[in-house]
């Protein structure tokens, strides 16, 4: 069979939603070929080249996404066959059908993939079993430089993405990952993932991002996976995400990992407010990721923190603290402007959508959630949001820097919450990737425009 693998978005990296399953459709004797739509549009000629389709959809930005792409597929070719796969595959199927997608397998996908192309038959399908992973093939991916390089020092490096693990032993509740993984946890063999990090070094990568739900969840494989890139590669950078909760357990690792070349560490702080935090079963409090903060530092590295500053339970009052937690902590250089903006989002199959804390809340559905509609008790908290999405999306398209884009946020939010809030400095200093990380945003019109198709 021919087969097109489809990627619409992977936070600016090379998708390796594109490289893990080319690998096993290789070796099971079918032609392959990959197209990242983030970097280029749609080929009428690989359209009508393809037996299947299958579009990648690891996270909600990329699920938007495909939807416009499989409308389009299926204007082209109403009988081709088209399936998504990833961790939001089995979210909103009734529109991804609408659509024109037949096929939703989720989880450890690769082998099911392989058997939907064998038979383009319907399915819907959750695999967390164990398995063994191929070393992905990359050869025909775009090179390194289109994609999200490491701005550090006053230089940009070209930037590759490696997994060592898939899936998280945690259930936080607004997390994507418990209604696939339900708390199970699978590792990629060692020989695997340092293969495919030298294949990425060998094609000019100089700094490595491990993109693990928690690269802390098997604490002892993530560490000799870090020695081994660092013993084969130790030029090389890199970064990781981790739980507040595991930076804490396990900060006797901490100067291992900036001893193998871990230059900052993403973690998900998502607010201040220590009930908001419970309600999201977090695992962590405030105070929990000031300590973090302090360890990661200590350490050597970075910490880059993630937020979730739109809830149904968030105040004018805790908005506001959220941005001092800011600048108490000099976190002005690892906060992306887009951080600010980010309101909850309830995909189909969270398990928030029947919390009790969560209920008075819903109004109904939400197709661009993807899942349920829910509304602020402050209707003007839900208006800021909308208004700070809308003002970064335009300034960033402006070519505003990150600093001022993250000026215009802070003073908007200042204005809005009628607090006297701390001032982005003139000057601020940070270690990260070029593009924002974020796990569940809109889509930007710029984002959208890449694909080259109707929405």
């Amino acid at each position: 069979m021919r087969v097109l693998l489809c990627s619409t978005y992977e936070l600016g990296h090379q998708p390796l939603g594109l490289a893990s399953p080319a690998s096993e459709l290789l070796a099971a004797g079918h032609e392959v070929r990959v197209r990242d739509l983030s970097l280029d549009a749609l080929d009428p000629a690989d359209v009508a080249w393809a037996d299947r389709v299958a579009i990648s959809v690891p996270m909600h930005t990329a699920r938007r996404l495909a939807a416009d792409v499989a409308r389009d597929l299926t204007r082209r070719r109403p009988d081709l066959p088209i399936a998504f796969y990833g961790l939001y595959a089995t979210v909103a199927t009734d529109e991804a059908r609408t659509a024109g997608a037949s096929a939703f397998i989720a989880g450890e996908y690769e082998d099911a993939l392989v058997d939907w192309v064998a038979d383009a038959g319907p399915v819907e399908t959750v695999e967390t079993g164990r398995r063994r992973h191929r070393i992905p093939v990359r050869a025909d991916l775009a090179p390194l430089d289109r994609y999200a390089r490491l701005a550090i020092a006053g230089e940009e490096r070209p930037a590759g993405y490696v997994e060592a693990s898939r899936g998280c032993r945690h259930r936080c509740r607004h997390c994507p990952l418990p209604t696939v993984y339900d708390g199970r946890y699978r590792i990629v063999a060692r020989d695997v993932v340092v293969a495919d990090a030298l294949a990425q070094v060998e094609r000019g990568a100089r700094h490595l991002t491990f993109g693990d739900p928690d690269f802390l969840n098997g604490p002892a494989h993530a560490v000799r996976v870090l020695e081994a890139v660092a013993a084969a590669a130790p030029d090389v950078t890199m970064d990781v995400t981790v739980k507040v909760e595991h930076l804490l357990a396990h900060r006797d690792l901490l100067g291992a990992m900036a001893d193998a070349g871990v230059v900052f560490v993403v973690s998900a702080f998502e607010h201040v407010d220590d009930a908001i935090l419970e309600i999201l079963d977090k695992g962590h409090t405030a105070a929990d990721m000031a300590e973090a903060v302090d360890l990661v530092r200590a350490a050597g590295m970075e910490i880059r923190p993630t937020w979730l500053p739109f809830t149904p339970w968030t105040t004018r009052r805790r908005l506001a603290d959220l941005v001092r937690f800011i600048g108490d902590h000099d976190l002005w250089g690892a906060t992306d402007p887009v951080q600010l903006t980010i309101r909850l989002l309830l995909p189909d199959g969270s398990l928030l959508a029947d919390h009790p804390a969560m209920v008075p809340h819903l109004v109904g559905d939400d197709p661009l959630a993807l899942g349920s509609a829910w509304v602020h008790p402050d209707p003007g908290l839900d208006e800021l949001a909308a208004r700070l999405a809308e003002l970064a999306d335009e300034a960033t398209g402006e070519g505003l820097c990150d600093r001022d884009v993250l000026a215009l946020v802070v003073d908007a939010i200042a204005e809005a919450t009628g607090e006297v809030l701390p001032s982005v400095p003139d000057q601020i200093e940070g270690i990260g990737l070029t593009e924002s990380w974020f796990c569940c945003a809109e889509p930007t019109s710029a984002q959208v425009s890449l694909l080259g198709v109707d929405g």
